[in-house]
C-alpha cells in the first residue's frame, strides 16, 4: 500500500543532529532502507519536516522504519494511505457497479 511517512523533528534534537553530523546520515539511511517513490523536506508548524511517500508491503514494517526517527531526533511520525490519480481514477471506475 502507498503511505505517507510524515516525520516531524524535534527542534532541539535535530539542531544536535545537524551539529553532530547524524542527520544527513539518519536521512541518507532512511532513504535507501524505504526506497521512497517521492521525498520532500520542508518546515510544518515550525519544525523541521520529512514527507515520505512510499510503498509499504507490510505493516510490520513501521516500527523498523520509525525508530531511527524517533531515536535519532525524537520525531513525531504519522503513516496516511495516500493514492496517486492512477488509484483514484480505478477507485472511482468500481463505484456505481
Amino acid at each position: 500500500m502507498r503511505v505517507l511517512l510524515k516525520a516531524s523533528m524535534d527542534t532541539d534534537k535535530a539542531n544536535e543532529a545537524i551539529h553532530n553530523g547524524t542527520l544527513p546520515k539518519l536521512i541518507q539511511e532512511s532513504m535507501e532502507q524505504i526506497k521512497p517513490e517521492a521525498a520532500y523536506f520542508t518546515t510544518d508548524h515550525g519544525r523541521r519536516t520529512a514527507y515520505i511517500v512510499f510503498d509499504m508491503q507490510e505493516s510490520w514494517q513501521m516500527p523498523v522504519l520509525s525508530e531511527p526517527w524517533f531515536q535519532g531526533v525524537g520525531a513525531e511520525i504519522t503513516y496516511t494511505p495516500v493514492m496517486n490519480m492512477e488509484d483514484v481514477q480505478q477507485g472511482l471506475s468500481q463505484l456505481g457497479r
